[in-house]
């Protein structure tokens, strides 16, 4: 079989911890120039928008060298550039570093912070923060953690690593728990272990279970309950330990839900609420990765990780109530 020829390094550096747009020509066009066909591409960026990009040299080839913009086109040429990304919302609470080794990075993330670039969270990433706070430019995700979670994640710092570190998750071969603060139900028998079949469509927000084989395992666990007829606020809620064997796309959201335990703060499950204004840090969901445990695959070492972070609505109530009702979160 033909191997595919990797594409050249980026000639340019990185932006805010973000790495320039590779775009490569396609094979086949009707383009005459690479100004036409981007312009065609990048069609939603607004009008003049890839003009200025040219009259500025931003789009560059593999050289370095601005592209002019009436460069005939060419099947298979690579250009760069940078995108001009809109201002965003600082997340205002700490990025913690947990450990750090010359093969990768584990951080504990905050509420909020999304892992990786995508959407309208692009420089307030986690991979974006740690790149400018380290120095570290070639900082990979070895896996993504939801950006309303907060809790453990591990980065590598070798691209050429980065597939072996990434192939501990997809081989199941990571123990993750989680915690999670709900309702209490002392009629519902636990642990036990849920399984279902869950389906992630495209453009919907929520997933769901469906009918069918399953897909997605978690195991719930009992931590700790407040009493439904006791003194404080904090009565009726339950602490657990929440154990995927899969990885499903808001698997513990969706199978501590389909229990009657929706956990505290979710804006999707049980009912989707109305979008929040951004720099809106009120109300985080109880939900936090706890712990992190894999033999690593270049070293060999036995690595086992703990978050240190609290969930408020076990830890402070009161506090959590409060903020979640007039006031920005905290970390």
């Amino acid at each position: 079989m033909r191997r595919r020829t990797p594409p050249p390094p980026s000639p340019l550096p990185q932006r805010d911890g973000i790495d320039a747009v590779r775009v490569r020509l396609p094979t086949t066009g009707s383009w005459s120039t690479v100004r036409e066909h981007l312009t065609q591409r990048l069609s939603g960026a607004g009008p003049g928008v890839v003009e200025g990009m040219f009259e500025a040299g931003a789009v560059v080839g593999a050289d370095g060298r601005p592209v002019p913009g009436d460069a005939p086109y060419e099947p298979g040429l690579y250009v760069w550039f940078h995108r001009e990304l809109p201002a965003e919302v600082p997340v205002p609470f700490p990025l913690r570093t947990v450990y750090r080794d010359e093969h990768i990075v584990v951080v504990d993330k905050p509420h909020f912070l999304a892992t990786t670039p995508r959407g309208g969270h692009v420089t307030e990433t986690a991979l974006a923060r740690l790149r400018r706070e380290l120095g570290v430019p070639s900082l990979g995700a070895a896996h993504r953690l939801d950006r309303l979670t907060a809790g453990l994640v591990l980065f590598t710092v070798r691209p050429e690593e980065r597939g072996a570190y990434q192939g501990l998750f997809r081989d199941r071969l990571v123990h993750k728990a989680y915690e999670a603060v709900a309702p209490y139900d002392p009629a519902l028998a636990l642990p036990r272990t849920v399984r279902s079949r869950i389906v992630k469509e495209r453009g919907v927000l929520a997933a769901r279970e469906v009918e069918g084989e399953p897909n997605a395992v978690s195991r719930v666990e009992l931590i700790g309950h407040r009493p439904a007829d006791g003194p404080g606020p904090d009565r009726g809620l339950g602490r657990y330990r929440l154990v995927p064997r899969t990885g499903q796309t808001h698997q513990l959201r969706v199978h501590m839900n389909a229990l009657g335990l929706p956990i505290l703060g979710d804006p999707l499950y049980p009912v989707v609420a109305p979008p929040v204004p951004a720099g809106d840090f009120r109300r985080p969901l109880q939900l936090l990765a706890r712990e992190l445990a894999f033999t690593d695959p270049v070293t060999g070492r036995e690595h086992r990780f703990r978050s240190t972070r609290s969930l408020e609505a076990w830890a402070a109530y009161e506090d959590w109530a409060a903020y979640a009702a007039d006031g920005p979160g905290r970390q």
